[in-house]
């Protein structure tokens, strides 16, 4: 498969996709959003994929929409903006459900749906030199609406309300203590520290307990407690039947080292 906005390098139970726009600072147009969505369905389902890294090249790791593209779609009618709406949309949803870890990998500004492309990523590591978080789309007569859903999940909705009605940016370490960023480490180490977590994921857990728990995770929302209650029993009672889990547990019954 080919694509002509990002890289996709699948090795060692690991895709790694990077946006390679660098001279647009990775914006976001149609074409980049349909290169990353066919990149995570085709990371989703290759069984030798356990986690997925996202990160950016240049500069920046995403500076959110190509104001040349919004230009342009601003002269659609509602009809053809609402289904370029919707790719985004749907980009957003197949991460946020994607049954394997993604991990976001910030060394620059990532801003807008940039912002939006981290806050949906499972984990985020963050230079705590480079990396910058903003939602500035008010500034310029615009609305952060798809990325808002996804942003109201991670840091609740009063600090969402700050970040997108003032449309300013904060640093790595702010956005570490508001919930956007996982970790936040000097730009040099971004690399070997994206590497120890993945090491973790890939030899410490089960891939099917983990695409189970982001299961729940997507699902829960909305739900009333009884809801709630029958669908987490359900998936419990199915996970005690599953091969890793027999597995899991009589390798700690034994006092051995399960290897994922």
């Amino acid at each position: 498969m080919t694509f002509t906005r990002i890289t996709y390098a699948p090795a060692d139970r690991r895709a790694v996709i990077t946006l390679d726009r660098p001279d647009k600072r990775n914006a976001l147009d149609e074409a980049i959003v349909e290169d990353l969505t066919r990149a995570f369905i085709l990371a989703g389902r290759d069984p030798a994929v356990k986690v997925v890294l996202l990160y950016g090249s240049g500069p920046a790791f995403c500076a959110g929409a190509d104001l040349d593209y919004l230009a342009h779609v601003s002269e659609f009618d509602l009809e053809e903006n609402r289904k370029d709406s919707a790719r985004l949309a749907n980009l957003f949803r197949l991460m946020y459900e994607l049954r394997k870890p993604i991990i976001a990998v910030v060394d620059g500004p990532a801003l807008g749906g940039g912002a939006g492309l981290a806050s949906v990523c499972d984990f985020v590591i963050a230079s705590k030199e480079k990396a910058q978080f903003g939602y500035p789309e008010v500034r310029i007569g615009f609305i952060p609406a798809v990325v808002l859903v996804f942003l109201v999940k991670r840091v609740g909705e009063g600090r969402a309300r700050e970040l997108v009605l003032r449309g300013g940016t904060v640093d790595a370490q702010e956005a570490q203590r508001l919930g956007l960023a996982s970790m936040v480490v000097p730009s040099e180490s971004l690399a070997a520290t994206a590497d120890t977590l993945v090491r973790e994921l890939l030899q410490s857990n089960s891939g099917n307990a983990m695409g189970l728990c982001k299961e729940m995770l997507s699902k829960l929302h909305g739900m009333n407690l009884l809801d709630a209650l029958d669908f987490a029993a359900n998936l419990n009672a199915a996970a005690r039947m599953t091969v890793e889990c027999r597995n899991g547990i009589g390798a700690f019954l034994r006092k051995e080292k399960m290897e994922w």
